[in-house]
C-alpha cells in the first residue's frame, strides 16, 4: 500500500511538472495570482461600499436615497447577501418617493433570499407581484427571477424527478425571457443555453463568441464565459471548459465576487485531473466565499465534493511527508558519512601536518648539519693550509737558522755560536708570529666573534684585546674551545701555559657570564 501511495505521488509529481506545457498552465497561475490578491479586491469594494454608506448618510432627497440603497443592494447581493437584504428593506422606505414599481423590490428581496438558500420564501414573495399590472421590463424580471428560482431549487435537490421537474421550469422561464429580452448579450446568453439544453452545441458557440466580441459589461463578460464552460462540458472539450471556467473565476474573484460556481467546478475538474493541490486551494477560497456571503447552495456545494479532495490532499500531503522523511533520513545519513569522512580527512590532514612538521624539523636540523659541517670543513681547509704554509714557513726558518750556526761554527766564532744556541729569542718570535696567523685565521672564519662572545657576559666582565691586538689571552682559550678544543692540557698545550694557568681563566671568565654558566661553553660552541 505505501509503494503504491509514493509510486501514485512520484507519478503526480511528475504529471505537474509536465502541466506546464498545457495551454492552460498560464492562465491558471494567473488565477493563482488573481486568487493570491482576493483581500486587495475586497478592501476595493470595501471602499466602494462605505463610499456609498456615505453619501447615503449625507443624502436627504428619498428619491436619491432608494437609488442609493439599489446601488448598495446591487455591491452586497454576491458579496454579503444578508447585509444585501438589509438595504432591500432601506429601498422599501423610499419607493414611493422614487416612483418605483414595488416589484422591483419584491425581485430584488426574492434574489436576496435565493443567494441565502431561502427558496421557499423568494417564491412567495416573487408570486405576489401581480403580473397583469406590471410594465414588460418588469415582466422580464419577474421571469428571469423565476428562472433563477427554479435553477437553484434543480441545483439543490437531490431526488432525479424533482430535479427534472425543476429543469423544465427553468427552460420554461428561459422561453419567457427569450420573447422579451431584446437583442444583446443577455439574448445571447439565454439563446445559448436553449441550445446547449437542445444539444446544438455547435451552434452555441458563435452565438457567444459573437457576444463577446460586442461591448458588454464586466459582470456580462463573466456570464457568457461561463456558459461558454457549459457548452463545452456537454461536447466533451476539457481543456476548452477549464479554459473559460478559469476566465469566469478571474472575472469574478477580480470584482470580489463571493457567489460563484466557476471556482469549485474548475476544483473538480483538475481534481480528477490530478491536480490535487490546485483543487484543494481553489475549493478553501470557494468555501469561504460562500461562508462570507451567506450563500448556501454554493456552500453545499462546496461540501459535496470538498471531503473528497481533502481527503485525496490529506493523503498526498501524508505521502509527501513520508517521502521527506526518508529523504531527511538519506540526508541525515549521507551527512553523518560526510562527517565520518570528514573527520577522517582530518584526522589524516593533522597525521600529514605533523608528518610536514616533522620533516620540516629534520630538515632543519639536517641544513643546520650540514651547515656545521659545512662550517667544519671550511675551518678544515683554512686550518690544514695554514699549518702547511706555516710548517714550509718553519722550514725554511730552521734551515736558515741552521745556516747561520754553520756560518758561525766554520768562522770559530764559538762564543757566538753558543749565545746563539742558548737564545729562545727565535722561539718566542716564532710563538708570536704563530699566535698572529691563528688569530687572522680564526677572525675570518668568525669575523663577529669577539662581539658574540661578549653578549654572553655581564657588562662589567665584557674581554676586548689591546690596541694592535687581534686577540688576547682569554679570547684565543675560547676561540679554540669554539674550534672544539676543549682539553685543558691541549689548550694548555697549544698557548704553552701550563693546566693551572688555563683552568684559572676558563674559570674566570665563566663567572662573568650573564645567564647559564654551566652551559656557557656549549654556548661559545655554538657562536
Amino acid at each position: 500500500m505505501k509503494k503504491n501511495v509514493i509510486f501514485w505521488v512520484l507519478a503526480h509529481f511528475f504529471a505537474l511538472a509536465c502541466m506546464g506545457q498545457s495551454s492552460n498552465e498560464r492562465i491558471l497561475k494567473e488565477l493563482d495570482g488573481v486568487i493570491a490578491k482576493k483581500k486587495e479586491y475586497s478592501a476595493e469594494r470595501e471602499r466602494t461600499i462605505a463610499q456609498l454608506k456615505q453619501r447615503l448618510a449625507n443624502e436627504h432627497d428619498d428619491a436619491l436615497k432608494y437609488t442609493l440603497c439599489d446601488e448598495l443592494f446591487n455591491q452586497y447581493l454576491h458579496y454579503q447577501a444578508d447585509s444585501a437584504l438589509h438595504y432591500v428593506d432601506e429601498m422599501q422606505k423610499y419607493i414611493r418617493a422614487a416612483k418605483q414599481s414595488e416589484a422591483d423590490v419584491i425581485i430584488h428581496r426574492a434574489d436576496a433570499m435565493g443567494v441565502m438558500g431561502a427558496y421557499n420564501e423568494a417564491l412567495r414573495h416573487v408570486e405576489q407581484i401581480d403580473r397583469n399590472s406590471v410594465t414588460p421590463d418588469v415582466m422580464l424580471k419577474y421571469y428571469y427571477a423565476m428562472r433563477t428560482y427554479y435553477g437553484w431549487m434543480a441545483g439543490y435537490t437531490i431526488i432525479p424527478s424533482e430535479k427534472e421537474k425543476y429543469l423544465r421550469k427553468t427552460a420554461c422561464y428561459r422561453d419567457s425571457v427569450l420573447m422579451l429580452v431584446p437583442e444583446g448579450t443577455a439574448r445571447s446568453i439565454s439563446l445559448a443555453e436553449k441550445m446547449i439544453l437542445d444539444s446544438q452545441f455547435d451552434a452555441a458557440i458563435p452565438v457567444l463568441n459573437k457576444a463577446l466580441s460586442q461591448p458588454m459589461s464586466i459582470q456580462e463578460k463573466a456570464y457568457v464565459n461561463y456558459t461558454l464552460a457549459s457548452v463545452y462540458e456537454a461536447k466533451g472539450d476539457v481543456d476548452m471548459q477549464i479554459y473559460y471556467l478559469v476566465q469566469t473565476a478571474i472575472i469574478d474573484l477580480s470584482m470580489s465576487t463571493r457567489e460563484y460556481a466557476s471556482l469549485q467546478r474548475l476544483a473538480w475538474i483538475l481534481y480528477e485531473q490530478g491536480d490535487i493541490e490546485r483543487a484543494y486551494r481553489y475549493l478553501r477560497c470557494s468555501m469561504e466565499d460562500a461562508v462570507a456571503c451567506n450563500a448556501r447552495l454554493r456552500f453545499l456545494e462546496v461540501t459535496e465534493i470538498f471531503p473528497i479532495v481533502n481527503e485525496a490532499y490529506s493523503e498526498r500531503v501524508a505521502a509527501e511527508r513520508r517521502i521527506l522523511n526518508i529523504l531527511f533520513l538519506t540526508l541525515a545519513v549521507i551527512a553523518v558519512l560526510l562527517v565520518i569522512v570528514a573527520l577522517r580527512l582530518y584526522s589524516w590532514n593533522k597525521r600529514l601536518s605533523l608528518m610536514r612538521v616533522g620533516l620540516s624539523d629534520a630538515n632543519e636540523e639536517l641544513k643546520k648539519v650540514n651547515e656545521k659541517l659545512a662550517q667544519t670543513g671550511k675551518i678544515k681547509e683554512v686550518y690544514i693550509a695554514n699549518y702547511l704554509d706555516r710548517c714550509v714557513s718553519y722550514l725554511d726558518k730552521l734551515e736558515q737558522y741552521r745556516r747561520s750556526l754553520e756560518k758561525l761554527a766554520m768562522a770559530s766564532r764559538i762564543d757566538d755560536l753558543f749565545k746563539a744556541i742558548r737564545s729562545d729569542q727565535f722561539l718566542r718570535d716564532e710563538r708570536k708570529e704563530f699566535y698572529t696567523e691563528f688569530d687572522k685565521s680564526f677572525l675570518e672564519l668568525f669575523p663577529n666573534f669577539i662581539e658574540d662572545f661578549n653578549a654572553l657576559l655581564a657588562d662589567d666582565g665584557k674581554i676586548y684585546p689591546k690596541k694592535g691586538e687581534l686577540l688576547n689571552t682569554e679570547l684565543r682559550i675560547f676561540a679554540l674551545i669554539r674550534l672544539g678544543v676543549t682539553d685543558t692540557a691541549r689548550i694548555a698545550h697549544f698557548l704553552g701555559y701550563s693546566l693551572a694557568t688555563v683552568y684559572n681563566y676558563r674559570s674566570r671568565i665563566r663567572n662573568k657570564v650573564k645567564i647559564n654558566k654551566e652551559m656557557f661553553e656549549q654556548d661559545v660552541m655554538k657562536l
